[in-house]
């Protein structure tokens, strides 16, 4: 994937991007958590965990911290954790892929509004930096035009053309701008962690 580096600007205000609608299938691919104090994505007290393996699933950072989940690993740079938790009903642990600018992707999680399981399609659009307490610099975003809202956050993110698994939704933005003219590039986008960024921490973590 070839980096492109911009600011993101106008971050995570009001509760949702997009269209997203309930999901069946989102209740197949991904788990609902609840926090005991607001956090990154709005006032919610709910998240989403992404099962792994029968023991360990992965979240957002900042969805772990607040869960009642015992973290086993931290990213350093990125929104991501691997947390303990028990998934009996794992059949097939998911198959990651990274994928481009320009692919198609299907995103699941849960709604805080609804709490019920929701999903959303787009594109992704362009990579994007983010610098606050939970993602450095160095962790390069995906942003897309799929719809998120609060809850969703520690979220999948699947390649449409092999349903394979492409990222972690953390959050969403108001606007990206580019760095240099201050341009605003797109906007109401949803925020994702590509593989690129995180596989070989991950599998470091669940060894």
């Amino acid at each position: 994937m070839r980096w492109g580096i911009f600011v993101l600007v106008g971050l995570l205000s009001g509760c949702s991007v997009g269209k997203y609608e309930y999901s069946k299938e989102a209740g197949k691919r991904v788990d609902v958590t609840f926090t005991g104090i607001p956090t990154i994505m709005g006032l919610g007290t709910l998240g989403t965990t992404i099962p792994l393996t029968p023991e360990y699933s992965l979240t957002a950072a900042h969805v772990a911290k607040y869960s009642t989940y015992k973290v086993k690993a931290w990213h350093p740079q990125c929104d991501l954790a691997v947390v303990y938790h028990k998934n009996p009903d794992l059949m097939h642990p998911p198959r990651f892929r990274n994928s481009q600018i320009g692919d198609n992707v299907n995103l699941y999680g849960y709604s805080f509004v609804s709490a019920m399981p929701v999903s959303s399609s787009g594109t992704n659009l362009i990579n994007t930096s983010l610098d606050t307490k939970w993602n450095k610099p160095g962790c390069v975003l995906v942003a897309t035009n799929a719809g998120v809202v609060k809850g969703m956050s520690g979220g999948a993110v699947y390649n449409a053309s092999d349903d394979t698994l492409g990222g972690v939704i953390v959050g969403f933005s108001d606007e990206i701008n580019d760095n240099a003219s201050g341009k605003t590039l797109y906007k109401d986008v949803s925020l994702y962690v590509p593989y690129a960024k995180f596989a070989q921490w991950l599998a470091q973590s669940i060894e």
